[in-house]
């Protein structure tokens, strides 16, 4: 797999496919940039706001937690996949559903925990990025935060894998877990490629 990259049309140059080996880069560059997750292929209108990174469950840390401005929760996880079977970061994902649907228990405890990394990385609390990112009234945050605390009572949740490989037997597996489940699995596949100082997701 190659690109062809050139400035103003000009000097173009192809470019091989490269390995990707840092997944803390890619888990920062989701970060930063939610927009590269394709959400949009699936509902025009969605746009993703990461509220937390590393947020931390007794399955372990979910590399980030976001929500859209109907109340959906997405675990986001990223995997560069070296071992044979792929389908282990499904299984890994339910668990750390299940780890969060925990906190159906304490609503307050979750949003806590989400305030902790909005005043860390964006200085404002929860709520108020959440009104500031989908320009909205107190009203309709309200809204969000009830709907949000629904689908975490009800364990409803997107699931978006984003992977540097996936094969048949994974499509195969996620396909039957989105038909016969009341939550999503999104496997997102990415390519990275690299000239010079140049990098390209």
């Amino acid at each position: 797999m190659s690109i062809i990259i050139s400035s103003n049309g000009k000097n173009a140059v192809k470019v091989e496919k490269s390995s990707f080996d840092k997944e803390d880069y890619l888990q920062k560059y989701i970060y930063d940039n939610p927009e590269g997750i394709p959400l949009y292929e699936i509902k025009e209108d969605i746009h993703l706001l990461i509220l937390a990174r590393e947020f931390p469950t007794n399955s372990g840390p979910i590399d980030a937690i976001g929500i859209d401005k109907y109340g959906e929760l997405y675990i986001v996880e990223t995997k560069l996949y070296r071992n044979a079977d792929k389908r282990t970061v499904v299984a890994q994902s339910l668990d750390y559903g299940a780890a969060l649907w925990k906190h159906s228990n304490d609503f307050n405890e979750f949003l806590s925990i989400l305030d902790e990394h909005a005043q860390k990385i964006f200085k404002l609390k929860a709520t108020e990025k959440i009104k500031e990112f989908f320009q909205i009234e107190d009203e309709e945050v309200a809204t969000i935060l009830e709907k949000t605390r629904t689908n975490l009572n009800d364990g409803i949740f997107n699931f978006v894998i984003l992977m540097d490989n996936l094969d048949d037997r994974l499509k195969d597996l996620i396909l039957f877990v989105n038909q016969n489940s009341q939550f999503d699995i999104y496997a997102v596949l990415f390519e990275y490629y690299k000239h010079k100082e140049f990098e390209i997701i």
